[in-house]
């Protein structure tokens, strides 16, 4: 018989997420469902998954501390959000206000504000500050189902303040029990000191950003901002070539707002992930198919950003690259901590079905931050990263649009949240580095 210390018996919907890794096509559209499912976990791994009959015969309940019973709820993995900008400093209210008025992101960019506001305030904080207002954050994630993200700096733009706001990332993934993927970002933008010299910034970021993250192991990936105005074609692929000799996976925010490059740039790298592709070509999509690069789709940005163009998810699903949705949680462009939110963003407003948001969230995301081995479905052997949604049936992530379905959080068989109260403690033992 399989021992257990906590089990969830009797799920409406037991959603496993079990198959290929990540899923394209015609696969995303199976969530591998177990109706009335139940599900084991031992020392904080799960050890069954199957149907209420297979439980009763196979799993012994006698030393089980905790049993959940999701009578007429959904059980699902926990969400993975694979593209945060979660360490910063201020608030960008102001600019939104500016947005609302008809400015453009260019304009506020050049009037000062944009990720140089950003990069001010973070500068300007203390290590306790930055690192609470983190917890904080990372707090709201988890009561919305986050169990895994990754997170860039980008926001520090000198050699000491990327490597801070990296080492305080990883104190932060010590001290919650959501787990943290860091990447690098310090190509994020040129800050106002090198405007007049791009080419010396750049030689910063290639020559002691990137070996001072990789001797102190803070991140395993490199970023670039691809973009017209930002970093060219040519920058971004010295950044990331730098990168991927020092060990760093490369991904890019490619073709946000312009079609610039950055799709065919992704696919020539072989990077572990393209992001935004809101003007993405054919022929770029086309290419990162062929070379397998996933496609982090972030309707929260264009959401907030009031652009009426969104990433062509259909386009891209249908040529054969592995849709991922993300939050982009970031202080200009979109200060949203809701997975739930973007799943439906992504149904409405860029025309994916509900079953391919939910394996972009789950499996597609783990996939891109290379954590498929552990998350992102619910099989026997994985860490059991789990939620429990007081909804009947899983459409309801996108047809109740701004509602928090999640009344249980498990991380690594632990309950870190429920009925909307988190209950962890946090391990405070250690001071800012």
């Amino acid at each position: 018989m399989i021992r257990a210390d906590l089990v969830i018996v009797d799920a409406a919907q037991l959603l496993t997420m079990r198959g290929p890794a990540p899923r394209v096509g015609a696969q995303l559209r199976d969530l591998s469902i177990i109706e009335g499912g139940c599900l084991a976990v031992k020392d904080g791994l799960i050890v069954f998954v199957g149907t209420r009959d297979e439980f009763e015969t196979q799993v012994a309940t006698d030393q089980v501390d905790e049993v959940i019973d999701a009578g007429g709820q959904v059980v699902m993995p926990g969400f993975v959000d694979a593209h945060t900008h979660i360490p910063f400093a201020g608030s960008r209210e102001h600019e939104f206000a500016r947005r609302l008025s008809g400015a453009t992101y260019q304009e506020i960019a050049r009037e000062g504000g944009g990720i140089m506001s950003t990069v001010a305030s973070t500068r300007a904080a203390s290590d306790e500050d930055l690192l609470d207002t983190m917890l904080t954050r990372m707090d709201r994630m988890v009561l919305e189902g986050i169990t895994t993200c990754e997170a860039k700096s980008g926001y520090g733009l000198t050699l000491d303040h990327e490597l801070r706001l990296l080492r305080l990332l990883k104190q932060a993934g010590r001290q919650h029990p959501m787990g943290i993927v860091a990447t690098f970002l310090g190509a994020h933008t040129v800050p106002a000191e090198y405007r007049d010299d791009r080419d010396a910034y750049l030689r910063l970021v290639i020559d002691e950003m990137i070996p001072a993250v990789t001797a102190g192991g803070l991140a395993e990936f490199c970023d670039v901002f691809c973009e017209k105005g930002v970093f060219t074609v040519s920058e971004a692929r010295r950044v990331l070539t730098a990168g991927i000799k020092s060990g760093l996976r490369p991904r890019i925010h490619a073709d946000q707002l312009t079609s610039f490059g950055g799709a065919e740039l992704a696919a020539e790298l072989s990077a572990a992930s393209a992001d935004h592709l809101d003007h993405a070509g054919d022929e770029g999509i086309k290419l990162m198919a062929r070379a397998g690069v996933p496609a982090v789709l972030l309707p929260g940005a264009s959401f907030c950003m009031m652009q009426r163009q969104y990433a062509p998810a259909r386009k891209i699903i249908d040529l054969g690259v592995a849709p991922v949705v993300a939050t982009d949680l970031n202080p200009g462009t979109c200060n949203v901590e809701s997975m739930q939110l973007m799943v439906a963003l992504a149904c409405l407003n860029m025309g994916m079905t509900v079953e391919e948001a939910i394996s972009a969230v789950t499996i597609n995301a783990a996939v891109t931050i290379g954590r498929s081995s552990t998350t992102g479905s619910l099989e026997a052997g994985k860490a059991a990263d789990i939620l429990v949604l007081d909804i009947p049936n899983y459409l309801h992530l996108a047809y109740r649009p701004g509602a928090n379905h999640v009344v249980v959080v498990i991380k690594e068989g632990d309950v870190v949240a429920r009925d909307g109260r988190l209950t962890y403690e946090e391990d405070s033992s250690e001071a800012c580095d």
